[in-house]
């Protein structure tokens, strides 16, 4: 117990370094030298786990899209349970998700790893646009339909396949969160990020109420 809880500590100290490096110079700039360095540890100990800087960097991203996800979380067990628009106690599983989503949105737009990938190196997360899910999404779909099925039992959020319906909040959200700043002007206020917050507020409410 003693060594797997030290070998969980060492992978946190080198994607804490793996963080630095890339907040510093970006992924294609950064070696497993540089990593090693800055955690501490030997190549060969990062070779036994990482083959190479980008594995690493994936790695380091679930860590932090998924901690992003798991703060905003929407707690499903003190949803009203009067339905939706009839004065239950506490806020609409409905409401959780939607407070969740748009918090969460806002996080990664603003999440320094977040945007220091999308300035230099956004081409690794293509993959997770273009071909398959990554760890971090799966994570995520994870968390929506929990709170899609609890929206479907307290009647906030409309009947549907609850897969069906967390994939299509992943894909609005993705868009909001990585595209959202080629559509952004912080110098209009009816086009700030802040506007697109509100904006992505309404269409998750009249996608998801009955």
């Amino acid at each position: 117990m003693t060594s797997n809880r030290h070998n969980r500590m060492d992978e946190q100290t080198v994607l804490d370094a793996a963080r630095d490096c890339v907040l510093a110079v970006g992924v294609r700039r950064t070696t497993l030298t540089d990593i090693a360095r800055r955690a501490g540890v030997s190549r060969m100990t990062l070779y036994r786990r990482w083959p190479d800087v980008r594995t690493i960097v994936a790695d380091l991203m679930t860590r932090e899209w998924t901690a992003v996800g798991t703060a905003v979380r929407p707690s499903t067990t003190g949803a009203g349970t009067g339905g939706a628009g009839t004065g239950g106690g506490g806020a609409t599983a409905r409401e959780a998700l939607m407070d969740g989503l748009v918090t969460g949105v806002a996080a990664l737009r603003d999440h320094p790893l977040m945007r220091k990938i999308l300035d230099v190196d956004p081409e690794l997360l293509l993959p997770y646009l273009l071909d398959r899910l990554g760890a971090s999404q799966s994570a995520f779909l994870e968390i929506f339909e929990e709170a899609l099925a609890a929206g479907h039992a307290d009647g906030s959020i409309r009947a549907g396949d609850t897969a069906r319906q967390a994939r299509a909040l992943l894909l609005v959200v993705q868009s909001f969160a990585l595209s959202g700043r080629t559509v952004a002007d912080p110098a209009d206020p009816a086009l700030t990020p802040e506007a697109f917050d509100t904006e992505l507020r309404t269409i998750l409410e009249r996608t998801l109420a009955p």
